[in-house]
């Protein structure tokens, strides 16, 4: 790592939620909203921006735990706003603590581990389990 990631730091991303971010079930009475799994991806999307200015040339961070709490439904058409503050680093692993907003309300909050991995090492092990 170029340097030791600072406990603090936030990284922050908004984006406008499309018809493809919702519940695969809407309709018939569901509105379209934005869906869980969704939403944990752009909850990574922001830790995995926080972390990226802190790594060297050659390595990644990748996701390795998430405790997410849905708590509000989000429609389609709204901005949701992440944020990802780091509250904890260990050799290379950092710990996040997340959470997203629509115009409303706090539509979800908790906890993301991430792993710094160097390419070489983890392509290696890809190569490996594929024969």
């Amino acid at each position: 790592m170029k340097g030791r990631p600072k406990i603090g730091t936030v990284g922050e991303l908004a984006f406008a939620t499309e018809a493809r971010h919702a519940v695969e079930f809407a309709g018939n009475g569901m509105p379209a909203v934005l869906s869980t799994p969704q939403l944990i991806g752009f909850i990574e999307r922001t830790a995995r921006e926080t972390l990226a200015g802190f790594l060297d040339a050659d390595e990644r961070s990748v996701g390795m735990e998430i405790e997410i709490r849905h708590l509000a439904p989000t429609l389609v058409g709204g901005t949701v706003h992440c944020t990802a503050r780091i509250i904890q680093v260990d050799e290379r692993k950092v710990d996040f603590q997340v959470e997203a907003r629509d115009a409303h309300e706090l539509i979800a909050r908790g906890l993301h581990k991430r792993a710094v991995i160097r390419l070489e090492s983890f392509n290696r092990r890809v190569r490996a389990k594929s024969g």
